[in-house]
């Protein structure tokens, strides 16, 4: 019985510890989502201000 109980001690801590590195993983996701985002709408203002026009994917590069 002892074992059994510190087995689900030693189980209910793992799971804490995991819990908290997934809380925090979810978190800095969320930041680096929110960067990307930001960086992406900042790169097509800058993008549309240079060539007045509009955005092509796959428009060369104007030493092509």
């Amino acid at each position: 019985m002892t074992q059994l109980e510190e087995t689900v001690a030693h189980l209910s801590r793992q799971v804490e510890e995991l819990n908290e590195v997934v809380a925090r993983q979810d978190a800095e996701l969320s930041r680096m989502t929110h960067r990307v985002r930001m960086l992406m709408e900042r790169e097509a203002e800058r993008e549309q201000a240079n060539s007045g026009g509009v955005i092509l994917g796959d428009e060369r590069p104007p030493h092509y």
